[in-house]
């Protein structure tokens, strides 16, 4: 905690170069992506469990405060991947560190020329949706919505920090000493290298999701009766759920093959592991001086990232049939009756 409080503090008194704010930057929109996919991952998946929890899950992320959130995360998608191509560029080579500075500035250039146009475009599927007259939850319904997300990561953190304890109970500090000296380990190199390669393949994988999601279709598109679906050449939402809209994309075949179940299996698996194991870096920055903190760090992000991977797998996995689409509509009917 101590930690944490200085880096909160200096980098508020700090006066010098921008390498310490394109850090401070990396990692805060690192977190707010994690966040994010989080409840991404968790909301989809309800599309084949619980159809109808999918359809209340869409009506938040079409209220204004998550609508302001959709910006900010754009804003944080864009910029933490053009910096972390900055970082893995960097690192390769050695010698153009002394442009840190310079290529810190280009990139908040890019971000900028970047997110001009797609905000353009993101508010104008903004102002047709609000300009329509459709219905949108109440802000007191979309915080009550988020309790349960709260209870989860609680809940997370507490089996962590229990691990923890168990952990430091029978390996005692014998253990936590030879992790120390071993801090080095192949292990981390891997984690290290893992971490340039996966944000290289992410890149073009999530830019892409974005393009579809949030700017040429829309998250206000998503429940739009008769609307196309992007990116499966014509199909049509006959029902105007958001449910039909992902068993839509997922069932599409190209030469038999599912191709959208696998572009987002590949884009979960990467996101989670690159993620949630960046997350581990910051934890374990500021739980440096308590073994007990830094062991329940790691536990919670290892609970986390498999509990994304393995729901977000089923998922993909299952089937939504029209008996789950008709369960989206009654929803969506008493939803805004």
């Amino acid at each position: 905690m101590t930690a944490l409080v200085m880096t909160v503090t200096e980098t508020l008194r700090y006066r010098g170069a921008i390498g310490q704010w394109s850090w401070v930057l990396h990692r805060i929109t690192g977190l707010g992506v994690v966040l994010f996919l989080t409840l991404h991952v968790i909301d989809t998946s309800w599309a084949v469990f619980y159809p109808e929890k999918y359809v209340e899950a869409i009506a938040t992320y079409q209220s204004p405060l998550f609508t302001l959130g959709e910006f900010g995360l754009i804003a944080c998608v864009i910029y933490h991947a053009i910096n972390g191509l900055r970082i893995a560029l960097l690192d390769n080579r050695p010698h153009l560190w002394q442009y840190q500075q310079r290529a810190a500035y280009i990139v908040l250039a890019i971000t900028g020329i970047i997110l001009i146009p797609v905000f353009i475009l993101m508010f104008s599927h903004v102002l047709e949706f609000y300009n329509s007259g459709e219905p949108f939850l109440p802000l007191a319904d979309v915080l009550a919505g988020q309790v349960p997300f709260i209870g989860g990561f609680a809940a997370a953190a507490i089996a962590a920090l229990l691990y923890s304890v168990i952990h430091g109970v029978i390996a005692g500090d014998t253990e936590s000493k030879a992790v120390g000296r071993h801090s080095g380990s192949s292990v981390e190199r891997f984690w290290w290298s893992f971490m340039r390669i996966s944000g290289l393949l992410i890149v073009p994988l999530v830019f892409g999701h974005l393009a579809m999601m949030h700017i040429l279709q829309g998250v206000f598109d998503i429940t739009a009766q008769g609307h196309t679906v992007v990116g499966t050449g014509g199909i049509v939402n006959q029902s105007g759920t958001a449910v039909e809209f992902v068993a839509n994309r997922w069932n599409l075949l190209v030469g038999g093959v599912a191709i959208w179940r696998i572009y987002d299996f590949l884009l979960l698996a990467l996101v989670v592991l690159h993620g949630f194991n960046g997350l581990r870096y910051v934890l374990t920055d500021y739980t440096m001086s308590s073994p007990l903190l830094r062991r329940a760090s790691v536990y919670l992000c290892v609970i986390a990232g498999v509990t994304l991977l393995a729901l977000g797998t089923g998922a993909l996995l299952g089937t939504i049939d029209q008996t789950a689409i008709e369960m989206a509509q009654e929803a969506a009917a008493s939803l805004h009756p």
